[in-house]
């Protein structure tokens, strides 16, 4: 009996779609029961989307952070860091605020430890914030929205 009602909860939480021309919708108490959604319209991007962008490797840094012309916040962060599941959500939104004045590097240090170990990051979450390809700014540990706020405006001259 519980594994029915924790079926039926799974269930009800996906999202269904349209079904494609000769597809067979389901029915029936398996069915899922979430409304329907035009197929293609589930998802959109935002402007956090278009502004904040995950390092791939060494190159990618190099090519979207070092030498990009617009200011750019690299967030060294890890998986298992507390503050940084804190601070990254926030320095998104507040960067995502700045309507592309500035970009946002995330850099996982354990995927990257060569890009950590060369910007001495040695705690995360570590902020730095770089323009044309120099360290101009950073801090470590987590900061508040007027902090950030600061950090940013200082970092695009506003």
């Amino acid at each position: 009996m519980a594994q029915r009602l924790v079926l039926r909860r799974l269930l009800s939480l996906t999202v269904r779609t349209l079904p494609l021309q000769g597809q067979r919708v389901l029915s029936g108490p398996l069915a899922p029961r979430a409304p329907l959604v035009p197929h293609g319209k589930a998802f959109g991007t935002s402007a956090s989307c278009r502004s904040t962008f995950n390092v791939q490797d060494g190159s990618d840094f190099q090519d979207r952070v070092v030498n990009n012309p617009k200011p750019v916040v690299v967030d060294f962060h890890a998986q298992w860091c507390g503050p940084c599941k804190i601070l990254g959500p926030r320095l998104e939104k507040m960067v995502a605020k700045q309507e592309g004045k500035v970009l946002m590097a995330k850099v996982d240090i354990d995927d990257h430890t060569d890009l950590a170990i060369e910007y001495e990051v040695s705690a995360v979450p570590t902020v730095l914030a770089m323009k044309n390809g120099d360290v101009v700014d950073k801090f470590v540990g987590i900061k508040d929205e007027d902090q950030l706020e600061a950090f940013l405006k200082k970092l695009i001259g506003a």
